[in-house]
């Protein structure tokens, strides 16, 4: 953020500095064009524009941020209509006195004098047309200080706004992060817990393909992202875990993508649904199936799940536990815009299918 905030402030003193250059040289460019070879009036001209450029620096820079915004509205009205008072006097100080030109002078008073005798309506004093003038365009150009004085606040605003949401996402992720995993050890450990009593092998095995789920967890989903190589390696592993409690009643497909291009994504993403699979589509009674895909290109990551719900099992809400809810949340957080989630129940199964956009991923 700072970086960015750096170059856009870069960006405008460049423009301004752009601006002041164009202000002086298009004057001088216009003369020389039209062959005007008098001074005189480009100096007035540079001194009212310098006027003006005062009165916006200061109002832009001072008085909006520290007197309009900070619930001082009278004083900043008040300061401003001074210092529009005191730099008319000074324009009337420098273009009439020392810059001053009594015969161009006398000569453009005549002049007006010939062009107010041909009108059916005298023009106001030139004096009283300059105050006019002068006193409008500076009170226009205080208000456009005061307009962008309001854009400034809004971007800094929405900027806080930004950084709060995202230091919200980090807490609620690792909020939800560590929901998962006592959740899912929990569910592993009594996994084991069965194979000890009828194979001690596979509880062997069990346990050493656990210290793995386990060194990633530690490890890799603290950073708060992983490859998906990694990601896959983690659920190929618990599935296998898994897979070992299961009954030849049980038909279990799994086919996860042989090339993919190895990005970064959020750990623990997609195994609350694996894990939901396992947990309600294994039925002791009856055949059932657990079928899990994985299909990943460059633009987007496409996993689905789907098991049987037999009679005794339940996939409502109350009843599959917190893994699936905490991944709506996680996905909401994570992609609130590039992601799709279908969850589908019929009598004989249970859908799900999540899609990932990764070339619009928020960060």
């Amino acid at each position: 953020m700072n970086k960015l905030l750096l170059t856009d402030n870069r960006l405008k003193i460049a423009l301004h500095i752009v601006l002041w250059v164009i202000i002086f040289i298009i004057p001088i460019y216009i003369s020389r064009a039209v062959g005007f070879a008098e001074i005189r009036p480009l100096w007035h001209f540079y001194t009212i524009a310098i006027a003006y450029g005062i009165i916006f620096y200061v109002s832009y820079l001072y008085l909006v941020p520290e007197f309009y915004f900070k619930k001082a509205k009278w004083q900043f009205f008040l300061i401003v209509v001074g210092l529009i008072a005191v730099l008319f006097i000074l324009i009337i100080a420098v273009n009439d006195f020392l810059l001053a030109d009594p015969e161009r002078d006398r000569h453009l008073e005549e002049v007006m004098k010939r062009i107010n005798e041909n009108r059916n309506y005298k023009r106001p004093p030139m004096g009283l047309f300059r105050l006019v003038n002068y006193a409008f365009t500076s009170l226009m150009i205080v208000g456009f200080a005061l307009g962008l004085g309001f854009m400034d606040r809004h971007r800094e605003d929405e900027q806080k706004r930004k950084e709060l949401e995202k230091e919200k996402l980090h807490s609620e992720l690792a909020f939800l992060k560590n929901q998962i995993s006592p959740h899912f050890f929990f569910n592993t450990l009594n996994n084991i817990y069965s194979l000890t009593t009828i194979d001690t092998p596979a509880a062997q095995e069990s346990i050493l393909k656990l210290s793995k789920l386990m060194r990633y967890l530690l490890y890799e989903s603290e950073q708060g992202e992983t490859m998906l190589s990694h990601e896959i390696d983690f659920m190929v592993n618990y599935i296998a875990l898994m897979k070992l409690r299961l009954s030849p009643k049980v038909e279990l497909k799994v086919s996860f993508p042989a090339e993919y291009p190895d990005c970064k994504i959020p750990p623990l993403l997609f195994i609350s649904f694996i894990e939901n699979a396992f947990k309600h589509g294994v039925s002791h009674r009856e055949t059932s199936f657990i079928h899990i895909e994985m299909e990943a290109n460059n633009q987007q990551i496409r996993f689905k799940t789907a098991n049987s719900v037999s009679g005794t099992a339940s996939t409502d809400k109350e009843n599959s536990g917190i893994g699936l809810e905490n991944v709506r949340k996680r996905l909401a957080l994570l992609f609130p815009t590039s992601h799709t989630l279908k969850i589908e129940q019929t009598e004989k199964a249970f859908n799900v299918e999540v899609k990932v956009e990764l070339d619009k991923t928020e960060s």
